[in-house]
């Protein structure tokens, strides 16, 4: 999945709100917004996760340490934000996520890769951007708080090795390869999207 997803990667931090948030050109409006569009893709993401946990080749990789859920909400909370707005793109996400949970639920596996990896490498990069350049106190910063993980380059070795190994249990391991690539793409949707929502002084 690294391999493939490689260049997609680069774009996804080039692009968008997340690259805006990167620059430090970011406003506290536009994180609650990226924030609002965030949960129910992990609401989606981690529901799925849940349900097959009991896989030999899903289950190895449901880490509840990573869920975002309770943090995400505790950030909303803290920066006040309410009525924004689901966008499309989010929605199309959600679908593709409860598309990727059916089955054998194999997929879901390109989706944790993409969220929760990225959570532990760039995202622990924003917080510090956005603590700095917002001003942002911890209690708003949450989302990429781990506090079950008390050592975090350790976690993300074991959790690519457990990624691996479901790699190696599985027979569709092509199509959920392009399924990471996919994950990718509506990350960088999304992104996108959440840019022209924030508009000018985003």
């Amino acid at each position: 999945m690294r391999e493939r997803t490689k260049a997609l990667h680069v774009t996804a931090e080039r692009t968008g709100l997340v690259a805006e948030l990167l620059r430090g050109r970011g406003t506290v409006d536009a994180y609650a917004l990226l924030l609002r569009n965030l949960l129910p893709v992990y609401e989606a993401l981690e529901a799925e996760l849940v349900r097959h946990q009991a896989s030999p080749v899903v289950g190895p990789t449901v880490r509840p340490e990573l869920h975002r859920c309770s943090a995400i909400k505790a950030d909303l909370a803290a920066l006040d934000a309410s009525d924004l707005p689901l966008l499309p793109e989010a929605i199309a996400y959600v679908r593709a996520i409860r598309d990727a949970g059916s089955g054998s639920g194999h997929p879901l596996l390109a989706h944790a890769y993409t969220r929760y990896l990225g959570d532990l490498s760039g995202g622990q990069i924003i917080k510090k951007i956005l603590a700095r350049s917002l001003e942002l106190q911890p209690e708003a910063l949450s989302f990429y708080e781990f506090p079950a993980i008390t050592d975090i380059p350790r976690f993300k070795t074991e959790y690519r090795e457990a990624l691996e190994q479901a790699g190696a249990a599985m027979t569709e391991h092509d199509f959920v390869v392009e399924e990471a690539a996919t994950a990718f793409q509506l990350n960088i949707t999304l992104s996108q999207a959440l840019q022209l929502a924030a508009g000018p002084g985003r």
